[in-house]
């Protein structure tokens, strides 16, 4: 199943609802600086390992810095596989705003 765009209120029905994943794939030093609790951060160098080892049945919730980025992740990670794929609408700016 393809991706789906997902608005920050809805996440936050969803991540009461169900056990979610969150990842933000910003730079190390934005997610440093902030992020979503509970987020895990994804790149290049652990994107596999990550992958590798989480729960496919599980949601999958992709965070980037305005909502752009996340798209393409998004896609990318339900190719791999994940059952459900969402990018957060407005990324970590909207979450913050």
């Amino acid at each position: 199943m393809p991706f789906q765009h997902i608005s920050i209120e809805n996440y936050k029905i969803l991540s009461r609802e169900k056990e979610t994943t969150l990842i933000d794939i910003r730079d190390p030093q934005a997610f440093s600086a902030g992020h979503i609790e509970g987020a895990i951060h994804i790149s290049n160098d652990n994107v596999a390992e990550f992958v590798a080892q989480t729960d496919m049945g599980r949601p999958l919730i992709v965070c980037c810095y305005h909502g752009n980025s996340s798209q393409g992740a998004a896609d990318f990670f339900s190719q791999q596989g994940f059952a459900e794929t969402y990018s957060l609408e407005g990324g970590y700016a909207a979450w913050k705003g």
